[in-house]
């Protein structure tokens, strides 16, 4: 029987593009895409997630890339505006499904600056708790990681169906011994949701 809802934070409970705001930051798009893509590509935000330190990587990111310093700067103020908003549905959902008397946490890659952003958006005050990469260093797919949100709150994983949008994630949840659903948006998972707890006994 599924009793423990979990969810990932980006793009299944909350919302986030990069452009909006680094376009705005930088002189022009091919800037804020040289950015980005030492961001991303360069794995700076991955080792975040694995917590490393928000001020001294951005430090690091200036001395690799001098010409954008100050740039780089307001993109450290302005990082928690990358998240958008709730995802369409979401907030309405959980409320619902904690309602039915389902339990819900969270289970997310983020780094430090992960709790600034959950005080904006009422969704997260829906969880009963959760496990943050950045504080275990460790990062999904890692099953350790899976392991320690039901270490931390006394949960089965055959208990357990996850959700998130990566299906790297969703195949180690199964693996761990979860039911898992790759996101796309709330309607196809509340569908999928719903049929899954039909055919669970």
């Amino acid at each position: 029987m599924i009793k423990n809802l979990i969810f990932d934070f980006g793009k299944v409970l909350v919302d986030y593009e990069y452009f909006e705001t680094l376009d705005q930051i930088f002189k022009t798009h091919e800037q804020a895409e040289e950015f980005y893509h030492l961001l991303i590509d360069g794995k700076w935000n991955e080792n975040m997630d694995r917590g490393d330190s928000f001020e001294d990587t951005f430090c690091k990111m200036q001395q690799i890339m001098p010409q954008y310093k100050n740039e780089i700067a307001v993109v450290a103020q302005r990082f928690n505006e990358f998240v958008r908003g709730e995802k369409e549905g979401m907030r309405d959902l959980l409320a619902q499904l904690k309602s039915e008397g389902y339990h819900l946490y969270g289970l997310s890659n983020w780094c430090t600056k992960c709790h600034e952003t959950m005080a904006q958006y009422p969704i997260f005050q829906l969880l009963e708790g959760q496990v943050i990469s950045s504080e275990e260093k460790i990062i999904k797919p890692d099953q350790a990681i899976y392991e320690r949100l039901c270490q931390k709150y006394s949960l089965l994983p055959e208990e357990c169906l996850f959700a998130d949008d990566r299906m790297e994630n969703v195949e180690a949840a199964r693996k761990f011994g979860m039911q898992a659903i790759c996101f796309e948006d709330a309607v196809q998972y509340e569908q999928e949701l719903r049929k899954i707890l039909a055919s669970v006994v």
